[in-house]
């Protein structure tokens, strides 16, 4: 005959057990779980003959517990609140709980994270809230490798998400070039005609920075980053002073307490749009729900932003 292990348990029989303890009865534990005495008896003598010892000490009345049983019967109650947890992570109808990895790049972190967050946290306070900034390209790569559970990007126009991860767009913005009217530049230039300037831009990783070299590359042009700098406001504080010419969205740059302090250049040969994609894989039940809160915040975000010319 097949010796049984532990691997063998079932936790039915872990459950009868505890029923009997908490009653003090075989009859009222039957009846709790809505099974027949000698089902009962059955699943007690089950588990004891699987763990070699006597748990109930059947000379007393009510039934107790056998000094072996106590160990047994508090282990047992962690071992069912483990495996209650462990199915409520695979289903979508119980109160989210545990971690959610959310990325973000710096330009949404700085402009539209704070609200979806505090809708977030209201909705499912048992919900623990991991945020990790980063550059897109490098977010996009962690959702994949599993590192974050979702990640809201800006990537380029022509540099759309891997394929077999789940997408959804909710913004989509022009890239503006902005200089110091110091530096006297026309309205209209090419990117030659910057080419003759230092750039102030963020640093590498940035998928505007990369698509603007590449594009300058493409030409034979040099770009020459004369500062890095992170943070728009900071960027457009350096542009300002005729530090160089940066690159910023119009949302940015109308809130930016420099907006009148740079010149909107118009490029006749280069034009670059970022799309804010939310990008995740197969998500765990528990997520759908407050990841689904998230991009519909995103989007409530972009719909009242002021549309700016």
């Amino acid at each position: 005959m097949k010796r049984q292990t532990i691997s063998d348990m079932n936790t039915r029989d872990v459950r009868a057990f505890i029923a009997v303890v908490d009653t003090g009865s075989i009859v009222q534990a039957a009846t709790l779980l809505h099974l027949t005495q000698p089902g009962v008896t059955r699943r007690v003598q089950s588990l004891e003959t699987l763990l070699g010892v006597a748990l109930l000490d059947r000379q007393s009345k009510p039934l107790r517990p056998t000094a072996a049983g106590r160990e047994i019967y508090q282990k047992g109650r962690d071992l069912l609140h483990a495996e209650a947890d462990l199915l409520a992570l695979a289903r979508a109808d119980t109160e989210p709980t545990g971690e959610l990895r959310l990325g973000m790049p710096p330009y949404l972190a700085e402009r539209a994270l704070a609200a979806p967050i505090d809708q977030l946290r209201s909705r499912y306070p048992g919900l623990t809230l991991r945020i990790h900034a980063a550059w897109s390209l490098g977010l996009v790569e962690q959702v994949e490798q599993g590192l974050l559970d979702a990640a809201a990007v800006l990537l380029s126009e022509n540099s759309p998400p891997p394929q077999g991860m789940t997408t959804r767009a909710f913004d989509r913005q022009p890239i503006r070039i902005v200089a110091a009217p110091s530096l006297g530049l026309r309205g209209r230039v090419t990117l030659k005609d910057l080419s003759a300037f230092p750039w102030v831009l963020s640093q590498n990783g940035c998928g505007m920075r990369s698509t603007l070299r590449r594009a300058m590359e493409e030409r034979g042009l040099p770009c020459n980053v004369g500062i890095e700098a992170f943070g728009s406001d900071l960027q457009l504080s350096l542009v300002a002073r005729g530090a160089g010419v940066g690159m910023v969205t119009p949302d940015m740059l109308a809130t930016s307490p420099y907006r009148k302090q740079v010149k909107v250049l118009a490029l006749t040969d280069f034009h670059l749009e970022m799309i804010a994609w939310l990008v995740h894989r197969a998500l765990p039940p528990r997520l759908e729900a407050p990841v689904a809160l998230l991009l519909e915040q995103l989007n409530a975000l972009t719909a009242q932003r002021p549309r700016v010319r």
